[in-house]
């Protein structure tokens, strides 16, 4: 599934699923801004950032500038399913009771891949 490729990802995921917040966000922003900026802003390219970092924003004043006008952003997200989404256009899809995700969702084709590769190394092993 083809994902936005002019958006830095940066942070980690726990266990839960839940972006963790990072060290250093300023400066990542701020860097890639910089490349951004070199290679030419054009109103695509941004970051996603943990939502947690929020707080800790402190961005030069030429990035919220190019921020409020639409040709640099900044995507917070608290879930892994929620930078899935964003990511892909694609809803990432919550489990259902019965263990299985919606169709056309992400985590479905995600979930029906690793079963195919779960019955391939089945069927490798009864050889």
């Amino acid at each position: 599934m083809p994902l936005k490729q002019s958006i830095a990802v940066t942070g980690s995921v726990n266990q839960r699923g839940e972006v963790q917040a990072i060290g250093g966000v300023n400066e990542k922003l701020e860097g890639f801004y910089e490349t951004c900026k070199a290679k030419g802003l054009n109103g695509e390219q941004g970051a996603m950032i943990p939502a947690s970092n929020i707080q800790n924003l402190m961005l030069k004043e030429e990035i919220v500038g190019a921020a409020e006008e639409g040709k640099f952003s900044i995507y917070p997200a608290r879930t892994i399913d929620e930078g899935i989404e964003f990511l892909t256009g694609v809803p990432a899809g919550d489990r259902q009771p019965d263990g299985s995700f919606p169709p056309g969702t992400v985590n479905f084709l995600v979930d029906k891949r690793l079963r195919e590769m779960a019955e391939m190394a089945r069927d490798f092993q009864l050889r």
